[in-house]
This record gives structure tokens, C-alpha cells and sequence, in this order.
């Protein structure tokens, strides 16, 4: 080993990839939560009361006819 040290290697990766969990972690509730987000978004938007998708509407909407 060029720098002597055996364990130099692991001594690097194994905190980077603890921390890439924790930052993977965060992200994930984060996505989560935009998720949840665009779809109450969507299903106030677009769909009827029982829970359907109103597509004229939405057909209407992407058509750009509101």
C-alpha cells in the first residue's frame, strides 16, 4: 500500500457511505412529501368527489382550454 496504512481504504468509504444513507434518508422524505403534495394537487383539481378521475377536465387543462 502506498500509504502504509491497511485499512486506509475503508477508513475513507465507510463514513462516506454513512453518509450518503443519511443524505439518501432526507431526500427520500422529502419526495415523498412533494408526492403527497402534487397528488392532493391533482386529486383536487381532477378528480370528482367519489375519487374518478375527471379526464374532461383534465383533457381540458392540458389542452390549455380552462
Amino acid at each position: 500500500f502506498i500509504s502504509g496504512e491497511d485499512t486506509l481504504f475503508t477508513d475513507i468509504i465507510e463514513p462516506l457511505g454513512h453518509k450518503a444513507k443519511e443524505k439518501n434518508d432526507v431526500f427520500m422524505e422529502s419526495y415523498a412529501q412533494m408526492i403527497n403534495k402534487f397528488t392532493k394537487e391533482f386529486t383536487n383539481e381532477f378528480c370528482t368527489d367519489s375519487g374518478q378521475i375527471d379526464w374532461k377536465k383534465l383533457v381540458e387543462f392540458n389542452s390549455g382550454k380552462k
